[in-house]
């Protein structure tokens, strides 16, 4: 299947073209850049222009986002990228049309920024530092800055195909994207990937795996254990249940369970299967283990009000209650270990969204 790019790819390209422009007053019609995840990528522009405002260098360009086979509601969507010099040496991120506004606490961006993610402001701010040298020498600009405004037309139609509203994303949709580009989502694409890591391992003599549900958490795994090769490391998405049942089947020793509260929150009541749709977060259940581990009846209520599980997991960190974290990684070792017939050695780790260990099981645990 073929693979397409992230809204935060898109609008990485469109700042580098606006950029480009501005530096050398002409403009091409493809755009390369180097995504988030190390690879290059060329973007076709399908508009461009450029001038001043309100007497600032300014440009804007727009990218079609191709999300490749993947079945999400921004392909086909014309990511806007405006580009206004400053003097004043910052950064700045605005929400243009069709581009939502944090509403409610427990997403990665504060509540009234625009709902443009970390590693897209990341590696766009990088695309300006990058041309910050030739913006001085070229453009006679002492301290320069910054003003990215993102827009996507038809944002505000498309976001009501998400479920940003329910997590308080107001006016749009966000941009996404950690590395840059869409895989597409195939079950049984996905598991025989899953399957092929397994035996990788396995033919490298590892007796140990750390199975991740995604990037940040490999990541994560891999700050802990630097003593094991790229092999151990395999990224299981959604299909836990899958995961162990295959690492069993083929001998693996011992398996690490690495992620964070949004997935094992469904994985500590026994759902195997944690897809977005498939499953939502039972706050009801989590408010039961924060009890079980002394939380307030003030917490359980914040618990109740909150906007997602990594709202959650603030909420109790706040309150110094590492105890739940704990509790929950025992639950889902219960539940994991009865998956196989012959289950491996196992050890949950959840982190938080700082990357911090924050809860842990294994051996002797249950």
């Amino acid at each position: 299947m073929r693979t397409g790019f992230t809204t935060g790819a898109c609008a990485q390209a469109g700042v580098r073209a606006c950029l480009d422009a501005l530096v050398t007053g002409e403009w091409s019609e493809k755009v390369k850049i180097r995504l988030p995840n190390g690879r290059s990528a060329e973007f076709v522009l399908q508009t461009h222009e450029s001038g001043t405002r309100s007497g600032r260098p300014w440009a804007s360009a727009s990218i079609i986002k191709d999300g490749g086979d993947d079945p999400d509601c921004t392909h086909g969507a014309e990511i806007v990228t405006e580009v206004c010099l400053t003097n004043d040496g910052r950064v700045e991120y605005i929400a243009g049309t069709g581009v939502g506004t944090i509403t409610k606490p427990g997403l990665a961006i504060p509540v009234g920024e625009p709902a443009i993610n970390p590693v897209p402001r990341r590696v766009m701010a990088e695309e300006f530092m990058a041309s910050k040298e030739r913006i001085v020498s070229r453009m006679a600009v002492k301290n320069p800055g910054v003003e990215i405004t993102i827009s996507i037309p038809d944002g505000v139609a498309r976001a009501e195909k998400t479920l940003n509203a329910r997590l308080g994303i107001v006016g749009g949709l966000s941009i996404l994207g950690t590395k840059g580009i869409v895989v597409p989502f195939s079950t049984a694409a996905y598991r025989a990937s899953i399957a092929q890591a397994i035996d990788v391992a396995k033919a490298r003599n590892l007796d140990t795996v750390v199975m991740t549900t995604g990037g940040q958490s490999e990541a994560f795994a891999m700050r802990l254990y630097p003593e094991l090769s790229p092999e151990a490391f395999i990224q299981i998405g959604d299909f836990t249940g899958f995961s162990i049942r295959q690492a069993a089947k083929s001998g693996i020793r011992r398996v690490v369970m690495a992620g964070f509260l949004g997935k094992f929150s469904k994985l500590a009541k026994g759902v195997t299967q944690t897809h977005a749709a498939g499953s939502q977060v039972d706050l009801a259940f989590l408010v039961e283990l924060a009890r079980e581990t002394g939380a307030s009846d003030e917490i359980c209520q914040e618990i109740l009000k909150a906007n997602t599980a990594r709202h959650v997991g603030e909420i109790l960190e706040g309150a110094g209650n590492l105890k739940f974290f704990e509790l929950l990684c025992r639950k889902i070792l219960h539940h994991l270990r009865r998956i196989a017939p012959h289950p491996p050695e196992m050890e949950i780790l959840l982190s938080n969204f700082r990357g911090e260990l924050v809860g842990r099981a294994g051996a002797g645990d249950e």
